[in-house]
């Protein structure tokens, strides 16, 4: 069986710097990792936010 190939190669080049729309994504993505993080520390450790920051 042949092996398709593609006739054009795309280019693809991501900004290094700046208010992009990969760095916003990226952004993002990280935000909502730490947002889990600090939910499921709270759940496991039974201390909030506020506790943490001595605050309560």
């Amino acid at each position: 069986m042949a092996e398709i190939q593609p006739s054009i190669t795309p280019n693809l080049h991501r900004p290094k710097a700046g208010f992009t729309a990969y760095a916003e994504r990226l952004n993002g993505r990280a935000a909502m990792v730490g947002f889990l993080a600090v939910i499921a520390i709270e759940y496991f450790t039974g201390h909030g936010v506020l506790s943490w920051l001595g605050l309560t």
